[in-house]
């Protein structure tokens, strides 16, 4: 029987790479040999929070569900063998840390020729940006905080800019990742975090707050603080996911007196024709945005470990970590 390297996710933070069988064959989907696989901080929480999915051990290659490979066998579609693709699959068929998948076409993009397939592969996260953005208000000549600086707060910096959006304060206490924010030319950027940041942000303000905020980190502190530091009947967008299973304290009575809108963001792989991820990619290959910078380290599957650490506590430049087939 041939085998493949897959992670394999065996418990909370225990993943790990190990030699398995190949997936078995499906008719109504597309074989792909899998070339990288970048971490988002979806696969952060899975591995280090146990949420959304805490059943142990988890299917070889999940939770990726960023990355990019070559078609084997092109099952029902018209890609050709060899075709180079972006894999999306959702949170239910993510298998993207393995050597091969069985994926679902409408969770398949082929890629052009021209650029960097791993600049290629960032299409998914600016995609899910995007998308989430269909829900925010108008950003012409508003003020907007991003909270957080991974690869999600950097493309939000970027794009709330296109949207229209007159000021950005960022929030972000790791060095690299804030003057990766500066790069793309935030107006301003906090180094502190809780209390300090919040009262940074109503100074800068005067003390008005900010019309949109967003929350790129996920959880129950950075919720508050987006509800404090976000103006009166504004809105609060809530990208980053929840970091356990718990209740986490929400203070209603702010929420209802400053007569706030908040909305969560899911779902972007389950968009017809994939339409955000499609709009994305034209911005990277029309050169809108350079993907270089956030590309910083690729470590081999067997280094899996080692990968989700350095994702998990970055350090040394790290933006965006991937793993290499």
């Amino acid at each position: 029987m041939v085998k493949m390297a897959a992670a394999i996710l065996r418990g909370l933070g225990e993943i790990e790479c190990d030699e398995v069988d190949l997936p078995d064959s499906s008719a109504d989907k597309v074989l792909v040999k899998m070339e990288m696989a970048s971490i988002c901080g979806t696969d952060l929480h899975y591995v280090f929070h146990g949420w959304p999915r805490n059943k142990y051990p988890m299917s070889p290659g999940e939770p990726g569900h960023e990355g990019i490979g070559r078609v084997v066998d092109p099952g029902p579609t018209q890609l050709e063998e060899g075709a180079l693709v972006l894999t999306v699959p959702n949170i239910w068929e993510a298998r993207n840390f393995a050597g091969f998948q069985w994926i679902s076409p409408n969770f398949l993009l082929e890629l052009p020729n021209g650029r960097p397939p791993a600049e290629l592969m960032m299409a998914q996260q600016l995609g899910t940006v995007i998308f989430a953005a269909q829900k925010l208000p108008s950003l012409v000549g508003k003020t907007a905080v991003v909270i957080g600086q991974g690869s999600a707060g950097l493309f939000h910096d970027y794009y709330l800019r296109k949207l229209g959006a007159a000021r950005i304060i960022a929030i972000e206490p790791n060095v690299d990742r804030r003057n990766a924010g500066i790069n793309l030319k935030v107006d301003h950027a906090i180094d502190v975090t809780g209390q300090s940041a919040i009262d940074a942000v109503l100074d800068i303000t005067e003390g008005e707050g900010a019309e949109v905020i967003i929350d790129a980190v996920g959880g129950g502190d950075t919720l508050d603080q987006a509800i404090k530091i976000v103006k009166a009947e504004g809105h609060v967008h809530v990208f980053g996911l929840p970091t356990g299973f718990d209740k986490i304290p929400f203070d209603l009575g702010t929420y209802f007196l400053k007569r706030l809108d908040m909305r969560t963001i899911f779902g972007a792989q389950d968009e017809d024709n994939l339409s955000s991820f499609r709009k994305a990619l034209d911005l990277i290959v029309d050169g809108d945005i350079d993907m270089s910078p956030y590309v910083t380290h690729a470590l081999p599957i067997a280094s899996v470990k080692e990968a989700f650490a350095l994702a998990h506590e970055p350090s040394g430049g790290a933006l965006k970590v991937s793993i290499t087939m």
